[in-house]
């Protein structure tokens, strides 16, 4: 058979459909990836060791081998109080998320035991518009610390946020000292703080709540920091060094304790809570 019977034969074929959500590329490697295999392999590409973001829920059943309380404040909720509107209205904003995500903010506060161990688990959703703190993410924060004191037990953090939600505007800058008081509560009470950074971390929760922690954990390749690169750049006029603001850079600069692999956290953070929490 010719080139041209060949067109001629699959000429006017209809393409191979893939379903949404089946397929995945990988963002470092470009590998397509079966979704079910990625889940089954916490979402860390088998070919690259890429490590996928993680939503909230997730994050709790990875962590948690008892799930007391998904969400231990699930009725807190964002107001748009300043009526504030850019190209799109916030209420319109918050109401996308959450349909999307089936959140009502940027985090949750669960309760369960980790292997042993109760603890109070908090991790940020990056699908609720970018895991911005605003009145909600501070007001659950807070709340998740206080009853990590009253129970007792290790307050867990797992941050995936791009800084303070400008929505909110002051308000939402209030949540960094708010959030740091909390953890001044806890560091007080003598309740074990410990805060993982994932990708990414910036803004306004870098500037709190995330580098507060007794001991502050990174996974692999997480873009850390307060301004972007870009920013940077621009503001000082010189090329930044390779791989800056990445877990393994601050690591070396000392800003972080530790860069763990994600098949390790657990084991990991379960170790600590044995030899520093007794």
């Amino acid at each position: 058979m010719g080139l041209k019977d060949l067109i001629s034969k699959f000429k006017g074929r209809k393409k191979i459909q893939i379903e949404q959500g089946e397929w995945i590329k990988c963002d470092k490697c470009k590998t397509l990836l079966y979704s079910e295999d990625l889940k089954k392999n916490m979402k860390i590409c088998p070919h690259c060791g890429y490590n996928f973001r993680m939503n909230a829920k997730e994050r709790v059943d990875m962590f948690l081998d008892e799930i007391y309380e998904y969400d231990l404040f699930p009725r807190i909720s964002p107001v748009d109080i300043l009526n504030f509107k850019d190209t799109k209205r916030y209420r319109d904003r918050i109401k996308d998320a959450q349909s999307k995500t089936g959140l009502n903010d940027a985090i949750i506060i669960a309760y369960g035991k980790m292997y042993d161990r109760e603890v109070v688990l908090a991790p940020m959703d990056f699908r609720f518009m970018g895991g911005s703190m605003g009145s909600v993410v501070g007001a659950k924060f807070v709340r998740g610390a206080e009853f990590a004191i009253e129970k007792k037990i290790p307050f867990i953090a797992i941050t995936a946020s791009g800084g303070a939600r400008m929505q909110e505007s002051i308000i939402s800058l209030m949540q960094m000292a708010k959030t740091s008081m909390a953890v001044d509560k806890m560091n007080r009470a003598g309740i074990l703080y410990i805060s993982i950074l994932t990708d990414p971390t910036m803004g306004g929760v870098s500037a709190s709540f995330a580098f507060l922690g007794d001991v502050i954990i990174a996974e692999p390749e997480s873009l850390i920091g307060f301004a972007g690169p870009r920013v940077i750049e621009q503001t000082i006029k010189q090329q930044l060094p390779e791989g800056f603001q990445k877990s393994e850079f601050l690591l070396e600069k000392g800003q972080i304790d530790m860069v763990v692999d994600r098949k390790n956290l657990k084991k990991t953070v379960y170790t600590l809570i044995k030899q520093l929490n007794g």
